[in-house]
C-alpha cells in the first residue's frame, strides 16, 4: 500500500522523517568518522545552497556526478533530490569513449567530480 500512495513517498521524504524524529541517531559510518541524520542533513543543505546560489542549478536539469564512494556522495544525492534535480550516478572507473557516452546519454547540463577525478579525454 505504501507504493500506492499518491504522490509517492520518495526517498528523500523517508530521510527527512528520519532526520526530523532522530536527528542525533548514526547514519552513516564511514571510516572513523560517524555522520548521523541531522549532520547529512546539513550538509546536504550547504550543498543544495552552493548548487543553487553559486551555480545557478534549477529543477529539472540533470547533474552528472563522478564521486567515488565517501560521505560526500550521499549529500550530493540528497541535495540534488531537495533541489528536484535527476542525477546521472558515473562510475569512476569509466574514461574516454565509455565516459563520453555516459555523459552523453546522461544530457546533464553540469557534472560534478571530485578533484582526483580530472583527467585526460581520450
Amino acid at each position: 500500500r505504501r507504493f500506492s500512495r499518491r504522490p509517492a513517498v520518495t526517498l528523500l521524504d523517508v530521510f527527512r522523517l528520519h532526520a526530523r524524529r532522530r536527528p542525533r541517531r548514526p547514519l552513516l559510518l564511514f571510516q572513523d568518522e560517524v555522520y548521523t541524520y541531522e549532520d547529512v542533513d546539513r550538509w546536504s543543505n550547504r550543498a543544495a545552497w552552493a548548487l543553487a546560489r553559486r551555480l545557478g542549478l534549477r529543477t529539472g536539469r540533470t547533474v552528472a556526478v563522478l564521486l567515488p564512494n565517501e560521505p560526500a556522495y550521499l549529500w550530493t544525492w540528497l541535495a540534488l533530490a531537495k533541489l528536484g534535480c535527476p542525477m546521472a550516478c558515473l562510475n569512476c572507473n569509466v574514461r574516454g569513449r565509455a565516459l563520453r557516452h555516459a555523459l552523453d546519454a546522461a544530457q546533464a547540463t553540469l557534472v560534478l567530480a571530485s578533484p582526483g577525478e580530472r583527467g585526460t579525454s581520450g
